[in-house]
């Protein structure tokens, strides 16, 4: 029998920063389908953006948690050999950090709805989990609006390099418990500085928008 052909491998390509809102505007942005990240502060969100598309500065870190408090708005390309599905990469405001000011705190639900109520163009939360944390009342509020919309969540566990290799499992059968998830190979385990579980993500975030009608 001839060789089977390789599996195309995902990738996410041409990224480029479009703008920041403190609100959402529709109208601001490009209709395509999007893809939001979310998490709490100092997940890796930031981190694992710039791991995702292949670019060390495209999305700002920092070492204060909560320092991002707009919605980030990201062009992309998800591409799976020689098909390229255009869409919006959404960088959430983080949650969850104690010394966030409480004015900033009180505008965070808002904004949040701002960009969920009657947003058609969203089609998956990539919804990161710290592996040395367990999601707490604001992962659950969030987890609980994505299935309300009806909104696909693909749950990713950062960080997996800063738990040993072989407490690894364990800790991401936890997480699952904690998320009421049957299995936790439906968790996405990634590390930046491994690069490991980038290409699964990216192949994820491809099915998820390659049938959508927007991306045609």
């Amino acid at each position: 029998m001839p060789p089977r052909p390789d599996k195309p491998v995902a990738r996410i390509v041409n990224a480029q920063f479009l703008l920041s809102l403190p609100k959402w505007s529709a109208k601001k942005v490009e209709p395509l389908p999007e893809i939001c990240i979310s998490g709490r502060s100092n997940v890796g969100k930031s981190s694992l953006i710039n791991a995702l598309v292949g670019q060390t500065g495209l999305a700002r870190t920092s070492s204060t948690p909560g320092r991002t408090q707009e919605l980030v708005v990201f062009s992309a390309l998800a591409r799976m050999g020689a098909h390229d599905v255009p869409f919006n990469l959404v960088d959430l405001p983080g949650y969850g950090y104690a010394k966030v000011p409480v004015a900033l705190k009180a505008a965070w639900l808002p904004m949040m709805e701002s960009y969920f109520d009657g947003n058609k163009r969203l089609r998956c939360c990539v919804f990161l989990v710290d592996i040395r944390r367990t999601p707490g009342s604001e992962d659950f509020e969030l987890l609980e609006r994505m299935a309300e919309l009806e909104i696909p969540v693909i749950p990713v566990v950062t960080k997996v390099d800063k738990v040993s290799k072989t407490r690894r499992v364990a800790e991401l059968r936890r997480i699952a418990e904690s998320l009421e998830l049957e299995d936790w190979h439906d968790l996405r385990p990634v590390s930046v500085h491994e690069r490991t579980g980038l290409g699964e993500l990216a192949e994820d975030i491809f099915h998820q928008l390659a049938d959508d009608p927007l991306s045609t």
